[in-house]
């Protein structure tokens, strides 16, 4: 282009002296041409410019499209329109020792297990949320007491092909959210499906995590069910305050689809009865700092074992109520310190009421007994790092007819919330990355009477402490947790 322009200069400059010179016709006619020539190779090359400029074009737009793409893939498997995943990964050891009534003590050292949850978690819109829990806790290894084979032997386990299709579901429900309740001022919700009813109150501090639904002074144990929240603050006047109704069923008394007594699909099992249970969570009051909480559940048709009978089946032996009020506290004082203003501590009373069926007896007594439970426990930062670790202590005592529901507390003894007796637990603690954290615990518990944490028949009966019975139970225990 430039020597285009060049030439066209130099050819002007000729022509304008040419022309002051006289040059003849010819001379002129020729320049004129040569003139043409250039103009149509400049607009020759300037087309070919601009076909390169449009290829280009569609080059980058080719390239813009398949960034596009990608980039709707990447949203999509980032959970903008599927699920979002959650990892709760806790490799664990306890140590664990029990001694009998006569002084004999039995004990494992290591008890290795893994424990992990994978939390789901969609929301297809502004009202309604889905959640979901996948389970997987074991044991390391396998387990020399089951009869191993072939097809079942712990060490094949993902390599060999199995008639199990088993997968364990901790919680799957869903939740729909509302700001108003039928034109009232009311935030509502309600939830159908199985129950986030583990890890509550209480619990979750030492778990290190948020709380779930239910106050685990009374009832820790997983069900299906439904439930529904209404938030009261607006209305009552009262800080925080909220009530929340819960039903669910723990056992079916349906018979399964092939059952072996021939009988069809489904029906009812005349052995057994449904055990329901129905509840409600209230809290009348929570400024954030003082909050006051309280559970009431009924149970029906809980199920026990006859002594004295050889491979004894489950059979109904009555009702049962619960009752817990529990008062924490998230802070001690007004910015007297930052310790104590990272302080939580808690106060719960809970009782139990037995209704006995039809003369049996239940937890030993064909009478209505009531039995007692007072719970207390701090929760500090610790002295050493304490931005990142967490110290606590907590202690339990329950009179001879007292019975929790709360066979998912997660130890290894066993419930120290159910001990007929005194429980006493310490532990720690600690954050080491954005994901990793660690945590040391010992629990002991000293058992005034047997059957604590038995089911609702005999076996469940709070008897004086034999010569084979368990006098005290202890679990030192650390873990390694990856949460994100």
């Amino acid at each position: 282009m430039k020597k285009s322009i060049i030439l066209l200069s130099t050819i002007a400059a000729f022509t304008t002296t040419s022309f002051a010179e006289d040059i003849n016709k010819q001379m002129y006619e020729q320049i004129q041409l040569l003139k043409k020539q250039v103009a149509a190779l400049e607009a020759k090359m300037n087309e070919q410019n601009s076909k390169s400029d449009d290829k280009r074009i569609t080059k980058i737009e080719k390239k813009l499209a398949k960034v596009s793409k990608k980039a709707n893939l990447a949203k999509a498997q980032s959970a903008g329109d599927n699920l979002k995943w959650n990892v709760d990964f806790r490799t664990q050891v306890d140590n664990i020792q029990y001694k009998l009534g006569n002084g004999k003590k039995l004990r494992n050292e290591a008890v290795l297990s893994n424990r992990l949850w994978l939390g789901m978690k969609y929301k297809a819109d502004e009202n309604s949320i889905f959640y979901g829990t996948l389970s997987y806790n074991k044991l390391y290894g396998d387990n020399s007491s089951d009869a191993p084979n072939n097809s079942t032997f712990d060490w094949v386990t993902n390599e060999a092909a199995t008639n199990d299709n088993e997968i364990k579901l901790k919680e799957a429900y869903w939740l729909y959210t509302n700001d108003t309740f039928f034109g009232t001022n009311i935030p509502w919700t309600v939830s159908v499906g199985r129950r986030p009813s583990t890890d509550g109150l209480g619990i979750n501090l030492r778990a290190n995590q948020n709380r779930k639904s239910a106050l685990s002074h009374t009832v820790n144990v997983e069900f299906d069910g439904a439930s529904a929240k209404f938030n009261l603050d607006k209305v009552g006047g009262l800080d925080g305050s909220w009530i929340k109704f819960c039903v669910g069923r723990g056992l079916t008394n349906s018979r399964l689809r092939f059952s072996s007594d021939g009988q069809p699909d489904y029906t009812k099992d005349s052995t057994t009865q449904n055990v329901d249970m129905a509840g409600l969570i209230a809290v009348p009051y929570d400024d954030g700092q003082y909050s006051v909480h309280m559970n009431y559940a009924k149970a029906w048709n809980l199920i026990g074992m006859e002594a004295g009978i050889l491979n004894p089946p489950f059979s109904d032996f009555g009702n049962m109520e619960f009752f817990t009020t529990m008062l924490k506290v998230d802070g001690i004082g007004d910015g007297i310190s930052d310790w104590l203003d990272n302080t939580t501590v808690f106060a719960s009373y809970a009782q139990s009421k037995t209704s006995p069926d039809g003369g049996k007896k239940m937890i030993g007594s064909s009478k209505s007994e009531t039995g007692h439970s007072v719970w207390i426990g701090a929760n500090a930062p610790c002295p050493i790092f304490p931005d990142t670790a967490k110290i606590g202590i907590e202690w339990n005592k329950g009179s001879k007819f007292w019975r929790s529901m709360t066979y998912a507390e997660d130890t290894m003894v066993g419930s120290k919330i159910a001990t007929r007796g005194q429980a006493w637990e310490v532990y720690r603690t600690q954050k080491l990355t954005k994901a990793l954290s660690f945590g040391l615990s010992y629990v002991y518990i000293d058992y005034d009477y047997t059957g604590s944490n038995g089911f609702f028949g005999d076996y469940g009966e709070p008897k004086n402490i034999g010569a084979t019975d368990v006098q005290s139970a202890q679990d030192v225990s650390a873990y390694l947790k990856y949460k994100f």
